[in-house]
């Protein structure tokens, strides 16, 4: 796993590059959060292929266990990736909501996820 850094706007976003599954569990999105809250980003850009698909079946609470630390830590998410192919009524509102207040973003493309983040 590396990590690119953008600097938008006076803004230090974190992108997560890798080939790997990096999410697999909640443990390991609170690890990452952990690793990148200290090296002192507040914004982070990760894509779907390297968060397990469970993380979208929000019956297990993988993702919301790991969004929730995302918001109280205050650092900006934003998921990369092609969403349509969650068609579930509750995933669809949850990027929908999430999308909506900002905090949490679920976007199409890395420019995309950079011009969410650097807007305050």
């Amino acid at each position: 796993m590396n990590i690119q850094t953008h600097l938008i706007n006076n803004t230090k976003v974190a992108e997560v590059i890798s080939d790997e599954m990096i999410i697999r569990t909640a443990e390991d999105g609170l690890g990452l959060l952990g690793d990148i809250y200290y090296q002192g980003f507040d914004n982070l850009i990760i894509y779907d292929r390297n968060i397990t698909v469970d993380f979208f079946d929000l019956k297990n609470r993988i993702a919301g266990e790991i969004l929730q630390k995302f918001s109280n830590y205050r650092v900006r998410l934003a998921i990369v990736g092609d969403f349509t192919n969650y068609s579930g009524k509750s995933i669809r509102d949850f990027i929908f909501e999430s999308n909506k207040m900002g905090h949490i973003n679920f976007v199409s493309s890395l420019s995309e996820a950079l011009a969410k983040l650097s807007k305050r």
